[in-house]
């Protein structure tokens, strides 16, 4: 297959108009987000409620024409309502399989921290794996698939702290923040008739994800890149006030969604800004910090701000 990263730029380009349709003033939010999806990632969004989490999601999956499903995550959900269950068939004396809200393309995973950790572990396999197993049967699940999840943040009450083998397959973590005044009263104007996600019209199918996701794949990575990404998740390791570092997943994620990065912006190559641009967003929420290290203001934003002053940029050619 050959590259075309200015067609892919161009349909990336449709798919964000479409939703800041809907979305005011969150483009760069908007751009992650295809990041993610082209390079076959999922995220995770924490902000307060009412911020627009939960629209933002709604938005990008309609434009997408993809099948669409939505759990709402309370205590009482439990984990065959994710992956499904098998029911006994009295007429015909075999079990039935039910599957549950994870057989779709695009989860909206609602507020993933108020449900229990054996809840949140049903999600496990499916974002590593892109299936699940009930009853020692594997299904496969719909491709493209992708899950989007939104959580408070833990000091609001009633919330579980996310375990980290389950934040670990997040390929993003990002915040959405609060609007400038400009733009709360262009929301206020937008959705005061009527929401205009009612009218929202796909420009893109699984087929467009699906090309996009193989496009990324053929994009050239450097070695010097490779080397790169390699230093900056070494270093995390080895840095004093980290108690867990970035994993090698986190590595390998940083250079799946560097290639997206590039294809989206026209290029068929990876350069260090790409890396750089996403670093913060791969990393994150990876790092666990040392008690010490807390009680000297250390957290994992300004040791990765660090990181990038202090591992050797390879220079561009």
């Amino acid at each position: 297959m050959t590259i075309n990263p200015d067609k892919a730029c161009a349909l990336a380009q449709d798919i964000e108009n479409n939703v800041s349709e809907v979305i005011v003033g969150k483009n760069k939010t908007i751009r992650l987000l295809l990041i993610a999806l082209t390079a076959g990632g999922h995220v995770l969004i924490e902000d307060v409620p009412g911020i627009g989490k939960t629209t933002l999601v709604t938005a990008l999956a309609r434009s997408l024409d993809l099948d669409f499903a939505r759990i709402q995550f309370t205590p009482d959900v439990m984990p065959s309502d994710v992956t499904g269950y098998n029911i006994f068939d009295q007429k015909t004396g075999d079990f039935t399989f039910k599957p549950g809200a994870i057989m779709t393309q695009i989860l909206l995973a609602d507020e993933i921290n108020r449900t229990s950790p054996k809840t949140q572990s049903a999600l496990l396999e499916a974002m590593q794996e892109n299936q699940v197993t009930v009853d020692q049967t594997t299904y496969e699940l719909p491709q493209p698939f992708m899950v989007m999840a939104t959580q408070n943040p833990i000091e609001q009450q009633g919330t579980y702290v996310l375990p980290e083998a389950q934040l670990d397959r997040f390929m993003f973590r990002m915040t959405l923040g609060y609007p400038t005044a400009k733009e709360e009263i262009n929301i206020m104007s937008r959705f005061s008739s009527e929401n205009p996600i009612d009218n929202l019209l796909p420009v893109a199918a699984s087929a467009d994800v699906i090309w996009l996701r193989d496009q990324a794949r053929q994009v050239y990575v450097a070695d010097a890149i490779k080397v790169y990404i390699t230093n900056l998740a070494q270093q995390t390791r080895r840095h004093p006030d980290v108690e867990l570092g970035a994993s090698p997943r986190a590595s390998l994620m940083l250079l799946q969604a560097a290639k997206a990065a590039a294809l989206l912006s026209g290029r068929d190559y990876v350069i260090p800004d790409d890396v750089q641009s996403l670093l913060h967003y791969v990393f994150d929420h990876r790092l666990i910090i040392r008690a010490e290290g807390r009680l000297r203001g250390a957290d994992a934003g300004s040791i990765i701000e660090s990181l990038k002053e202090t591992v050797q940029v390879p220079a561009q050619r």
